[in-house]
């Protein structure tokens, strides 16, 4: 081998060493940074000589299998989160603050009255079983509104995320694209623009395309684009109160509708995903079947005209014990009554009210009165409420709960539905937590820094290092020699 030979390998050598050393050196650095992937440093030889090539370890297959789950992840969660509000404001049928207990309640306090009809104490106990009744109903719909709020509030913390996280895309894609154009080294780059990726997929679920020349575009889950050559509009417009009826707004991906039943284009995945379903579906599911519940509870109290029908004073049926918050008068619709169900103040006795009333009837007047006479043994309208109250009825708040059963029945049935439907989303977050966690330690495998073997090949780099610059120091002991043969 020639000196001059042994110069350019030695040479060689060294800036390979000495490139691999500097990569190793930034891998350990990163080696505890989840978002950081693995330099790789390879020589190219061409016609201009030997180029360092700095390329980074990735997996594009994984990669996209953990933005997936990423965002089914944060769906879930976000589902999960409301659900359990919900359920641990309303409680199950064994809970004392749910409806269908104090519907139980209700109803052993009616039987007592029945059963002495004489005592006023314990018609009054039977009124203030009512009255938790009617509060605990009011107490779920607020619930309900509660979270139907804190979701769209949700919704617009997520669309002020993503919009912030499609510009600071648009700023690392460019950066990707200049290093590419010049040949640059794009690693770090590139890792900070699948770091924003990662963030963007917890709000809203997304696909990737590669383009030439190191641009990406980015649609979402449902093919609406998000990212092509430049950031595109995300807008929200959040509701600023709730009540049983409204309707949350949706949001607009470059003018396309993705959130709700009415859009074309609906996101399948991404914690926005979760917030939409919870405010526009689950949510409202709940409160329809308590709405329900307070409908068929105004029924069954209603008192009856006992008026001839063709006596131009009969006014039909009226609310009795329970009323729909506003008068006396029957209500039209079931919409938003669980908010507003209330206890009647003519038998209310912290409203002055009359407990006998609730034995005799005549809430709306002597035509409403069901005692023929002023017997105090009389029970007859008490057993009626009863029998009211086991006979079984048409319920069709929407599915799944369209079914024919009791009212406790039916109460008992929306507690289960909704355990049932958190235990559902509770199970389907941890499945795709799990999913999450295997997508994220499978591309760490592939394109994470190991410690442990990073610094062992630290050390393994400078002992090649040591060798080439001995065989340099060699070449130039060598070449020292020549020359003073030559003079």
């Amino acid at each position: 081998m020639g000196l001059s030979l042994a110069l350019n390998s030695a040479r060689s050598a060294l800036l390979a060493t000495s490139s691999q050393i500097a990569a190793s050196t930034r891998n350990i650095a990163g080696a505890n940074d989840p978002n950081y992937s693995r330099k790789v440093v390879s020589l190219v030889s061409g016609a201009g000589g030997t180029t360092v090539v700095v390329t980074r370890a990735s997996d594009a297959a994984l990669f996209t299998r953990k933005l997936s789950a990423s965002a089914s992840a944060a769906e879930g969660q976000a589902l999960l989160d409301g659900l359990t509000t919900l359920s641990k404001t309303v409680g199950d049928t064994s809970d004392a603050g749910s409806p269908a207990a104090r519907l139980g309640a209700l109803n052993a306090a009616l039987q007592a009255a029945a059963n002495r009809p004489d005592d006023a104490g314990l018609a009054r106990t039977a009124i203030e079983s009512a009255r938790d009744l009617a509060a605990s109903l009011n107490s779920a719909a607020t619930a309900v509104q509660d979270v139907r709020a804190r979701a769209d509030q949700g919704m617009a913390d997520s669309v002020a995320r993503i919009n912030d996280l499609l510009g600071q895309f648009e700023q690392a894609n460019r950066a990707v694209m200049r290093g590419t154009a010049s040949g640059q080294d794009i690693s770090d780059s590139l890792d900070s623009r699948d770091h924003i990726l990662s963030q963007l997929s917890e709000e809203i679920g997304i696909s990737v395309s590669d383009r030439p020349g190191g641009d990406m575009a980015i649609t979402t889950d449902s093919g609406v684009p998000l990212f092509d050559r430049g950031a595109r509009t995300v807008s929200f417009t959040p509701t600023l109160a709730y009540s049983a009826g409204t309707v949350g707004a949706a949001v607009i991906v470059d003018g396309v509708p993705v959130t709700g039943a009415t859009s074309p284009m609906r996101l399948a995945s991404g914690r926005l995903a979760g917030l939409a379903s919870l405010r526009d579906e689950s949510a409202v599911t709940y409160e329809n079947q308590l709405d329900a519940i307070a409908g068929a509870l105004i029924d069954t109290f209603q008192e009856a005209d006992t008026r001839s029908t063709t006596d131009p004073a009969y006014a039909g049926p009226k609310a009795g014990l329970f009323t729909a918050g506003g008068g006396n008068a029957m209500p039209a619709s079931v919409t938003g009554l669980a908010s507003r169900i209330a206890l009647n103040a003519v038998v209310d006795p912290q409203a002055g009210g009359i407990v006998t009333t609730l034995r005799d009837g005549g809430m709306n007047g002597s035509a409403y009165r069901a005692n023929p006479g002023s017997d105090a043994a009389y029970a007859g309208r008490l057993r009626g409420l009863i029998s009211g109250l086991a006979r079984a009825r048409s319920f069709t708040p929407g599915p799944p709960l369209n079914e024919t059963a009791t009212l406790a029945g039916f109460a008992a049935d929306s507690a289960g539905w909704l355990e049932a439907t958190r235990k559902t989303a509770s199970g389907d977050a941890d499945y795709q937590k799990t999913l999450l966690s295997r997508a994220t330690e499978a591309l760490s495998n592939v394109a994470g820094v190991n410690g442990d073997d990073e610094t062992a090949l630290m050390l393994q780099l400078e002992r090649s290092y040591t060798a080439s610059a001995k065989i340099l120091t060699m070449v130039d002991d060598l070449l020292q020699n020549l020359l003073t043969a030559i003079r």
